[in-house]
């Protein structure tokens, strides 16, 4: 038979730990609407740079082919930012990212930054060669996000790695969070830039042609370049917001399985104490009927 008061103790375990993850549901729920309206309301500002860069007059994007970010390279070492969580919880978003990370290192030569405390303990701990690491808080702010943003941009620059790539969770519901990896550099031509990540994916309208001729200074040469740099930190920021939307989206659906397994967990416990107590109580009936039987 089973012991009564383990089972009132485990009962209660099983409360408690039911409320502590129902408030932490409660807590991912409110941050994951935060960080989803900062993912949708950073679009705007990279659909207003796809705007620019496809208005360009074509003769000046053709010869914007010696630009770092556009011109092709041999590929030896591939750069991939690996964008995870600081805490587990999230059921199993890192394990498929790190998944995708193991199978893109099997390739070839791969260096990783790395975004989180779990991806850079997975990074350590199989040994992955790794540039440079940082966490990032629940809130974004750029300038956590611009060390590490700059480690992947000088390492792409000085030819250390010779591509940008991004793996993260993309955000696609409240519960699906896909793992994927996305090419930002090199872009074969700045046509092919603007229809990758422009404004199609903005949800912008499409750019009306204007024959006009324009002015631009200092020199469309210029803008060209540095709107394309810009565009490329802005991509990998923006990604790194959908992650946390996609971390915090995740984290509610594992403590709302949880605070659901907890109930039903205590359910099962309290049908099996009243079992057992129903058990005790028919025994001693049993024992004090046996006993008067004797007696008389």
């Amino acid at each position: 038979m089973p012991n009564l008061r383990d089972i009132r103790k485990r009962i209660r375990s099983v409360a408690n730990t039911g409320k502590i993850t129902r408030a932490m549901q409660l807590v991912a729920a409110s941050r994951m609407k935060k960080a989803q309206d900062a993912a949708i309301s950073a679009r705007p500002y990279a659909a207003m740079l796809a705007e620019m860069l496809s208005a360009m007059p074509k003769g000046e994007v053709e010869s914007s082919e010696g630009n770092p970010f556009l011109a092709a390279r041999p590929l030896k070492t591939r750069g991939i930012l690996l964008v995870s969580t600081d805490r587990g919880l999230v059921g199993g978003m890192n394990s498929n990212l790190f998944r995708v990370a193991a199978a893109e290192k099997a390739k070839g030569n791969v260096k990783f930054v790395a975004v989180g405390r779990k991806a850079a303990q997975f990074l350590s701990r199989t040994g992955c060669d790794l540039i440079a690491c940082c966490s990032v808080s629940d809130r974004v702010p750029y300038h956590e996000v611009r060390p590490v943003v700059e480690a992947i941009v000088q390492a792409y620059l000085s030819g250390e790695v010779d591509t940008i790539e991004v793996l993260f969770p993309r955000f696609i519901n409240n519960l699906r969070q896909e793992p994927t990896l996305r090419q930002l550099a090199p872009v074969p031509s700045l046509e092919q830039f603007v229809a990758q990540f422009g404004v199609a994916k903005a949800g912008a309208k499409s750019v009306v042609a204007d024959d006009r001729e324009m002015a631009f200074e200092p020199s469309p040469q210029a803008i060209i370049d540095r709107i394309v740099e810009l565009y490329i930190r802005r991509e990998i920021y923006q990604m790194m917001l959908e992650a946390k939307a996609s971390e915090q989206s995740a984290r509610m659906v594992a403590m709302k399985t949880a605070t659901d397994n907890a109930k039903e967990l205590g359910r099962r416990l309290t049908l099996n104490y009243n079992k057992a107590r129903q058990a005790a109580i028919t025994q001693e009936l049993v024992e004090l009927s046996a006993a008067s039987a004797a007696s008389s």
